[in-house]
């Protein structure tokens, strides 16, 4: 393509949305409420994946000693525990440790433990921390058969549903993704249709003259281009202005949410609308010009 091609190229895409204002400015609205809907289920699903990050960094195996365990036998056991394959973290917890849990879990209602006198039920345990969720059930099944081990527990049916809900938030999330991308597509396809119908009789007689598909479909390609982008720029500003407000009025209200930080969540969101809004408009001119094409 030559320079002087580019420059007539961009000249005419100029030239059309400036005479057509109300279908351009119609377009480019149309456009940002397409992404301005896809934007706000990105940072939906986003967030939705890190809630499941979050929550499956929390499955812990816990390894509960006996009692007759001797000093040297818990050092051991805590450096076997450290050695493990996709163990990251040993967190001890003494006898002492655990009945201050406890009685922080009872609340007001701690009285009760005075029965007890100065015994204390609970055992020694270690807390233990894995990379992968999914390695917790062969760990468990290795360290309950170690001496001196009295149990190792992981709430097999807690982790289990845990699973599948991350799996279904994931999953749908995707879905919803590309289903919103579809239907933006669609969208701006026949928004942009309308535009090419209003420059039908123009795209023929170029068609008439010897003009080749692509030097009619670069101009309109373009526009396409320029009002997904412009629609996209506008999403963004949206986009952005509604996370800011959202996630710290969440922060104030709920401190123990895990919400995605501002930065940089709505840059990658941002350059994720601008590419989409920018593509689509290509994609939707150059599927809208395939039916004056064959004339």
């Amino acid at each position: 393509m030559s320079l002087s091609s580019k420059e007539y190229f961009i000249r005419e895409t100029g030239k059309s949305i400036k005479r057509n204002g109300i279908m351009s400015f119609a377009s480019i609205s149309t456009v940002a409420v397409s992404l301005l809907v896809l934007g706000m289920f990105l940072l939906m699903y986003l967030n939705t994946d890190n809630l499941a990050k979050y929550l499956e960094s929390q499955v812990e195996m816990t390894v509960y000693l006996e009692d007759t365990a001797t000093g040297e036998e818990v050092a051991d056991i805590r450096e076997k525990l450290k050695k493990m394959e996709g163990v990251v973290k040993v967190t001890e917890v003494t006898k002492a440790m655990a009945m201050d849990r406890f009685k922080n879990r009872l609340g007001d209602q701690a009285t009760l433990l005075k029965a007890l006198g100065k015994d204390n039920p609970f055992p020694f345990s270690f807390e233990v921390q894995v990379d992968k969720p999914e390695r917790i059930k062969a760990l468990v099944s290795q360290v309950e058969h170690w001496p001196k081990v009295e149990t190792a527990k992981f709430g097999q049916e807690v982790v289990e549903h845990l699973f599948a809900l991350t799996r279904v938030l994931r999953l749908g999330g995707a879905v919803l993704i590309v289903f919103l991308c579809l239907a933006t597509l669609f969208i701006i396809i026949n928004t942009i249709r309308l535009t090419v119908f209003a420059r039908r009789r123009e795209v023929v007689i170029m068609k008439y003259v010897g003009a080749t598909d692509w030097f009619i479909r670069w101009p309109f390609m373009l526009e396409g281009m320029t009002l997904g982008l412009g629609g996209g720029i506008i999403a963004c500003a949206i986009v952005d202005l509604i996370y800011v407000s959202l996630s710290g009025r969440l922060h104030t209200t709920f401190a123990f949410f895990p919400i995605l930080q501002s930065w940089p969540t709505l840059l990658y969101a941002d350059l994720f609308i601008l590419a989409c809004g920018t593509l689509i408009g290509a994609l939707g001119s150059y599927l809208s010009l395939k039916k004056f094409l064959r004339v």
